[in-house]
């Protein structure tokens, strides 16, 4: 596996020249939230789709928003 230093080096190396240092922050940020996903998946931190759609129509409604 390649160290996290590579990982981010590669990530910039695929951004335009003309990147920003918002791209760049991006980027690391989203590249960072995948890995922690993988991570929870992996340790079984993961509800069903269904689980998913009830919490958020939960969430939803505790805003007055009528959920779909």
């Amino acid at each position: 596996m390649n160290s996290v230093k590579d990982r981010a080096s590669q990530a910039l190396q695929l951004l335009p020249d003309d990147c920003t240092w918002d791209d760049v922050l991006y980027e690391i940020a989203l590249r960072q939230q995948v890995d922690e996903g993988i991570r929870a998946a992996d340790e079984g931190r993961v509800v069903s789709h269904d689980e998913a759609k009830k919490q958020v129509s939960e969430w939803l409604a505790s805003y007055g928003l009528n959920p779909r």
